[in-house]
């Protein structure tokens, strides 16, 4: 298996970071926007889209600012991969951003970025910030 590249993306979101906290890191948030539906026991996330199933643990968190997730097929094959959720806020202005980093195989990169921005472009739109 070939190894995949890390990719970081950021996205400006209008939101406070504690309302953006609660759709990143829960389930109902996260079936708002990421999947289909998202159930959670412990630190076992499952998440459905259509008529697919992924399951993903949860590797960390920090309350209001990231949060951050294997997949279980990763974790099976040893590989380090995850993607993590965080925000950011500038200090001088006060924006708040969703920081996305991933890993992809290089030719699909530009695939994945493409399906963030949807996501996130989705979350936007839950968030009103649109």
């Amino acid at each position: 298996m070939s190894e995949k590249t890390k990719y970081e993306l950021e996205f400006v979101v209008q939101s406070s970071p504690q309302l953006l906290y609660q759709y990143i890191s829960t389930p109902s948030g996260l079936s708002e926007w990421f999947a289909d539906n998202v159930n959670s026991r412990g630190e076992l996330f499952t998440f459905i889209w259509d008529d697919s199933e992924e399951e993903a643990k949860l590797l960390s968190k920090k309350s209001g600012e990231r949060i951050k997730f294997k997949w279980l097929e990763d974790d099976d094959e040893g590989n380090d991969y995850y993607f993590e959720l965080r925000i950011q806020v500038d200090e001088i202005t006060k924006d708040v951003s969703l920081m996305v980093t991933d890993y992809s195989d290089d030719d699909e990169i530009d695939e994945n970025k493409m399906l963030w921005d949807n996501m996130i472009s989705n979350l936007k739109q839950v968030l009103g910030s649109a």
